[in-house]
């Protein structure tokens, strides 16, 4: 699958603006994770572009719709990653992708929520302020904080260190994201 047709099946499942950046956003800290790992970069941000595309029209089915769309294309690696990017589902890590999806998605989407209470947005952000907003359970109260840690074992990453790459990230893609 090209990237192009991702997505393509990207604008005919989400409507949502803040759903249609959150896919992107994880799509291009992905993109970024495979370029410094040395991985397959197209497939990693279609993995992260697609990763919730089913949420907003099937909520009580996702991610089977997508999982299943992907797998009648024979997209096995990304369906699996996909199917797999929230440990309460029972699914197994087995390659990177799988791990790396899982540990970007939920803190991307965090580190976007509390950029966009900063008068600053992004800019100046750094790990510790991060980390003081994931204390505050009244904030961005649907992330799931355990989530946020168990990815990080699970992806063999470093909290700051993750914080920090993905910030750097999402600064360099600012425009495109309305951040």
């Amino acid at each position: 699958m090209e990237f192009i047709e991702a997505e393509k099946i990207l604008e005919k499942f989400v409507d949502e603006p803040s759903l249609i950046r959150h896919c992107r956003s994880v799509s291009i800290v992905m993109r970024a994770y495979a370029l410094q790992l040395g991985e397959d970069a197209e497939e990693w941000s279609i993995a992260g572009l697609l990763h919730d595309a089913d949420y907003e029209k099937y909520p009580d089915k996702h991610p089977d719709i997508i999982v299943s769309l992907l797998r009648e294309k024979e997209e096995n690696r990304i369906a699996h990653a996909i199917s797999a990017h929230y440990t309460k589902w029972g699914q197994s890590y087995d390659t990177m992708l799988d791990k790396y999806l899982l540990a970007v998605d939920e803190l991307t989407g965090f580190i976007i929520a509390a950029s966009l209470m900063r008068p600053t947005k992004l800019e100046g952000m750094s790990p510790k302020s991060v980390k003081k907003k994931l204390k505050t359970k009244g904030f961005a109260a649907g992330v799931d904080r355990d989530e946020i840690y168990k990815s990080l074992e699970i992806a063999g990453l470093d909290l700051d260190t993750h914080i920090l790459f993905i910030i750097s990230v999402l600064q360099n893609h600012q425009s495109e994201l309305a951040l």
